[in-house]
C-alpha cells in the first residue's frame, strides 16, 4: 500500500497513532498521526509510547514459558496448586496450558462474548489494581463457563490468573518478571509497565467517546496494566521484540509457542500459546483492543516483515489495519 492511501485513510478517519512496516529491521514506511495529548496539543511521534490492551498477553505468556523452560513451572501445572483457597470456583483441573490457549473455561471479570461494548466497562477502584494480588476481588465469583479444554473462549482473567501463577511459583513480582524475562532479552527499552494517572511526556493519552465528548480512558482501565494486557510500547520496539522472539532470545522453544493449538474460525484465525495465528499462512499476531486503544502488530517469520499500527482511541487501527492486511 502506498503512503498516499494511508493519508487518505488518516484524514477520513481521524487516525492518531502510529503506522510502521519494516523487513528484517529496514523500514519500508513509518509515521506519525494525530495527537498524543488533545489538551495541550501535543503530537504523536514514531517515539510516542501508546497503550496496547491485550497486545501485552504475549508478553505475559512469555514471562510463564520462561519458567516453563527453567522448570520451575509446566504447562500440565494446574492452577489450584498454586492459588490454594483463593478463587475457589476455578476448576481443579485447569492447567497452564488451558489457560494459555484460552481453554480454561474459567469465568471472566471482563467478557468479550457479553453484548457489551467495550467502552461502557469500567472498573470499580482502578486505582488501587497496582498489582496482581490486588485483582483477587474482581476474579472471583465468577462461575465456570465450560469444561477445561472444551473449546476455545477469549478469557482475559486467565491471564491475569497466570501472572498470579507466575508470581507465586518464582517469588518475583509480574511486572519484573516481564522486565527481566522479556523486556530485557528482547531489547525493548522504550516498553514499560506506566501508570494511567502520571503519564510521562512521551505517552499517548487514550481517548474515548463519551456522552458526545472524547475523554480519557483513566477510569476504564486499571490504573496499571497487569497479565491481561495494557503495557505501553512503540512500533520500533515490537519490531525489536519480533526480530528477538523469532531469534530465540526470550525462550529456546518458539516453534511451540507458535503451533497452533486452537482453531478460531469466526475470527478467521488460529491461536497458539499467547499468541494470535493467521488462519493459513505462518504469519503470528499480537492484537489489543479497548477503551482508549487500538493494536496490531504482525510478522512473517517467513520474509521478516513486520506491520505494527498503534492508536490512542478505540477504534483507531483497523480502518488501516483492514487496508494493509487487504
Amino acid at each position: 500500500m502506498a503512503q498516499g492511501d494511508i493519508d487518505r485513510i488518516a484524514e477520513q478517519t481521524g487516525f492518531s497513532g502510529v503506522v510502521w512496516t519494516d523487513r528484517g529491521g529496514q523500514v519500508e514506511f513509518a509515521k506519525a498521526y494525530g495527537l498524543a495529548n488533545r489538551a495541550y496539543r501535543v503530537p504523536n511521534s514514531l517515539d510516542t509510547r501508546f497503550g496496547i490492551a491485550s497486545g501485552s498477553k504475549g508478553f505475559t505468556a512469555l514471562a510463564v514459558l520462561s519458567l516453563v523452560e527453567d522448570g520451575v513451572l509446566e504447562l500440565s501445572t494446574t492452577a489450584r496448586s498454586l492459588l490454594g483457597k483463593d478463587l475457589p470456583l476455578i476448576a481443579d483441573d485447569v492447567t497452564v496450558e488451558h489457560l494459555l490457549t484460552h481453554t480454561s473455561g474459567i469465568g471472566d471479570y471482563l467478557d468479550e462474548e457479553a453484548d457489551t461494548e467495550i467502552t461502557e466497562y469500567v472498573i470499580g477502584a482502578a486505582h488501587e489494581l497496582t498489582t496482581t494480588e490486588a485483582f483477587l476481588p474482581l476474579l472471583d465469583r465468577h462461575p465456570t463457563k465450560f469444561r477445561a479444554g472444551e473449546r476455545f473462549g477469549y478469557c482475559n482473567g486467565g491471564f491475569v490468573v497466570l501472572a498470579l501463577l507466575a508470581e507465586r511459583v518464582s517469588g518475583v513480582g509480574y511486572h519484573e518478571l516481564v522486565r527481566e524475562r522479556v523486556l530485557g532479552p528482547a531489547g525493548m527499552t522504550r516498553t514499560e509497565f506506566l501508570r494511567s494517572d502520571e503519564l510521562p511526556a512521551d505517552a499517548a493519552v487514550g481517548y474515548l467517546p463519551l456522552d458526545g465528548v472524547d475523554r480519557s480512558n483513566v477510569f476504564h482501565l486499571p490504573v496499571l496494566a497487569n497479565g491481561d494486557g495494557g503495557i505501553h510500547t512503540t512500533a520500533a520496539d515490537m519490531s525489536t521484540f519480533w526480530r528477538a522472539f523469532f531469534a530465540g532470545e526470550i525462550v529456546d522453544r518458539v516453534e511451540d509457542v507458535v503451533r497452533p493449538r486452537c482453531a478460531v474460525p469466526e475470527d478467521a484465525r488460529r491461536y497458539g500459546l499467547g499468541f494470535w495465528l493467521h488462519e493459513s499462512t505462518d504469519t503470528v499476531m499480537l492484537i489489543g483492543a479497548d477503551a482508549g486503544a487500538s493494536f496490531k502488530s504482525t510478522h512473517d517469520p517467513r520474509t521478516g516483515r513486520t506491520c505494527t499500527v498503534l492508536s490512542n482511541t478505540s477504534p483507531g487501527a483497523w480502518p488501516i489495519v483492514r487496508a494493509l492486511t487487504a
